[in-house]
């Protein structure tokens, strides 16, 4: 960098009269702002007034073999030193930062202080036990590396103060870096983790999203079309003709199951009195050659328990089946007769029994 020492220019000799020497203000590089002219006459630096008018015929001016420009604003200086670590791979660089400002251009003018890091970095470089602060530190422990750093560069500045000819230099901080290498490393695994981090949060707010819309659900289709309304999602409208044409569906389904409910049971009723009647007839069949039972009775106590509506016609149809049928062999109408009983038709005497 080109600081105090901007530029510096050799100057030709001045020709002509004592009363008409001037020299061009062409020949004299143009100093910025907060920098001043220093002239080497002879074998001394003499600055040039800062804030006075130019003056062409000047004798410093006039005799000078070479001007420097120097600039006299306070700057913040870095200056860098590398440290090293355990591993003879990687290493730390420490930088300085220093405040820097002129106090007497032509003394810097003189010494040719072209960049101020260059004497810094000396000043740095004599520490020779800075280096032992980190030698014993992994690069994975720069945190550490920069503590103990700080309290050492605090120590040397306060008692070997940074020094420069016609500057006052005052230590700032100290930072410590790692190597490239290390850092772009950190930086990719920072960015990994950063990424998996925004995935893990995009999961969760998945997964409370979905809780709520499960929530949201199970209160029923009434509270999401409420929902809906509300963030002007679902026009009412819709709902209403939605909920009209449900009511519909469900007032049909309801006569429909009520239709299909009569028809079963009157096909389980007639089913029930059909099998009641097989069952009659299978035993009246079986009970036809017995001359011990009355069969009018039996069938009129069986329609009775069946309470069908056709009990009458029935009894009279299954008492004429019961008549047509053979009695046993070798039995007379006059003994059946005489051994039944008028009230019941049971025996009377079990002498009868006999034949």
């Amino acid at each position: 960098m080109n600081y105090p020492v901007i530029a510096e220019h050799v100057l030709a000799t001045v020709q002509g009269t004592w009363w008409s020497r001037r020299r061009r203000r062409d020949d004299l590089p143009p100093p910025p702002p907060g920098a001043v002219h220093v002239f080497r006459v002879g074998g001394n630096y003499r600055a040039f007034p800062e804030g006075m008018i130019f003056d062409a015929s000047h004798p410093d001016v006039l005799d000078a073999s070479s001007v420097s420009v120097v600039d006299t604003r306070a700057r913040l200086v870095d200056v860098e030193r590398p440290l090293p670590s355990v591993s003879e791979a990687d290493n730390f660089t420490m930088r300085a930062s220093f405040t820097c400002q002129v106090t007497d251009p032509a003394v810097v003018a003189r010494q040719g202080v072209v960049d101020v890091t260059v004497p810094l970095r000396a000043y740095l470089m004599g520490d020779s036990d800075l280096p032992r602060v980190s030698a014993g530190h992994r690069v994975e422990e720069i945190n550490a590396v920069r503590n103990e750093v700080g309290h050492r560069m605090t120590a040397y500045s306060a008692i070997v103060p940074p020094r420069v000819a016609g500057m006052s230099v005052e230590f700032v901080s100290a930072e410590v870096h790692a190597s490239d290498d290390l850092r772009d490393w950190e930086q990719r695994l920072r960015d990994e983790r950063r990424s998996w981090e925004l995935r893990r949060g995009q999961r969760d707010f998945e997964a409370e999203d979905a809780r709520r819309i499960a929530e949201l659900l199970a209160q029923g289709s009434d509270h999401v079309d409420a929902f809906g309304i509300a963030r002007q999602e679902i026009d009412v409208t819709d709902v209403a003709t939605r909920i009209h044409r449900m009511d519909e569906e469900r007032s049909a389904h309801r006569r429909q199951a009520a239709k299909e409910d009569r028809v079963h049971a009157r096909t389980m009723e007639a089913a029930e009195a059909q099998a009641w009647r097989e069952v009659l007839l299978t035993v009246l069949r079986q009970s036809a050659g017995s001359e011990y039972v009355d069969h009018h009775q039996m069938v009129d106590q069986i329609l009775r328990r069946m309470g069908g509506p056709n009990a009458s016609a029935g009894g009279a149809d299954a008492a004429r089946m019961v008549e047509s049928g053979q009695g046993r062999a070798g039995r007379t109408a006059a003994g059946r007769d005489a051994s039944r009983d008028p009230q019941g038709g049971f025996v009377k005497d079990e002498d009868d029994l006999v034949d």
